[in-house]
């Protein structure tokens, strides 16, 4: 996972990740009390690199945590978690 670019944002910003091997991929947007905010992949997706964007127009300024949880065959399974900032 990828930090998001450019950051700090305003509306839109770009959230790149790279697989190594296939699975299913979620990767959720959440505000800063932990509540989820946007889905913006929930998939099964090949190893390649990839790239999402993420629009914050119905968001209010501040801190938000991107998180991509993915659940591979052969019981692999990997969970990172970033920081972006949203100013308007």
């Amino acid at each position: 996972l990828y930090q998001n670019y450019p950051n700090p944002f305003n509306p839109t910003t770009s959230i790149s990740y790279q697989l190594l091997f296939s699975g299913n991929i979620n990767l959720k947007v959440y505000d800063v009390l932990g509540r989820e905010v946007a889905t913006l992949v929930n998939a099964f997706q090949k190893s390649g690199i990839y790239k999402v964007t993420f629009n914050g127009n119905r968001f209010a300024s501040g801190v938000y945590l991107y998180r991509l949880t993915v659940d591979g065959s052969q019981a692999v399974h990997f969970s990172a978690v970033k920081k972006m900032i949203l100013i308007k």
